[in-house]
């Protein structure tokens, strides 16, 4: 096999992103499209969908990938308008704060089946679809760092994006057999609109916080994102890939504010 140019392309592949109306969703549907890939925005929020979809010349579904029959409609529509998905990014997802003393079994499920469920029902929705058309596909599940450490006050959050870092080693292995690839992405701080409501502070500590020191851009997930759902990843599967600017290498590890020398231990 010689790479070429061309390895990175995406021409007439059909991609589903869901959650594709914001954030790092509409970035990597964006991306997609300018690699030549046809582009279904699943997303709940139809304004976000419909102004996606139009800006990359696809597909708006407007969907709650929780449920089950929305899902089903959305793969019923992808299909019939722009063909059986070859691409699957699973990135919808929400977190709120929770701390562990205070969380309710309705808290708790609502995270897991917002964060880790509908995961699953979406891969096992789209992956039924590309064995049925028997050409392989790609499938990408956007978790966090948060899946890998500790997240005090986002106990249910982290366990739900823990357990999609093992669901995608899972799924890889069991979809082999089928041509299909599975593996994620996992970011930390990353310069979305929700991280900007949510922290504001967060692109200023990240300066000391990650090791490149600044927050990642919503295009430098979407490039991780072309990388996997391409022929240049052909050989890659059960793998998270972490896009967060060395965070989960530094274990511990900032930047001292004065000087900018490595400590162990976050101090202003």
């Amino acid at each position: 096999m010689v790479l070429t140019r061309t390895s990175v392309a995406l021409d007439g592949r059909v991609a589903v992103v869901t959650g594709g109306g914001s954030g790092i969703g509409r970035a990597i549907a964006e991306a997609f499209a300018e690699f030549g890939a046809r582009v279904a925005v699943w997303e709940r929020e139809r304004g976000a969908a419909e102004r996606v979809a139009a800006a990359v010349d696809g597909l708006a579904c407007v969907t709650d990938v929780r449920d089950q029959a929305q899902v089903d409609t959305a793969l019923a529509a992808t299909v019939a308008e722009l063909g059986v998905p070859a691409i699957l990014v699973n990135n919808a997802g929400g977190v709120f704060r929770s701390g562990l003393l205070e969380t309710s079994p309705n808290g708790w499920d609502a995270l897991l089946r917002l964060n880790l469920g509908q995961v699953l029902l979406c891969t096992q929705r789209v992956a039924r679809a590309m064995v049925a058309g028997g050409s392989g596909g790609s499938i990408i599940n956007v978790s966090t760092i948060e899946g890998m450490r500790a997240a005090p006050g986002f106990a249910a959050y982290a366990a739900a994006k823990a357990g999609v870092q093992n669901f995608t080693k899972t799924a890889a292995l069991e979809l082999a057999v089928h041509g299909i690839r599975v593996n994620g992405l996992a970011p930390d701080l990353t310069l979305t609109e929700s991280l900007r409501a949510m922290a504001p502070a967060g692109e200023e500590n990240a300066k000391l916080m990650v090791p490149l020191g600044r927050a990642g851009h919503v295009d430098e997930m979407a490039g991780a994102a072309v990388f996997l759902a391409s022929d240049m990843s052909a050989y890659v599967t059960g793998q998270t890939l972490h896009v967060d600017g060395g965070t989960s290498a530094a274990g511990g590890w900032y930047h001292h504010p004065d000087g900018g020398h490595y400590v162990l231990g976050y101090t202003r």
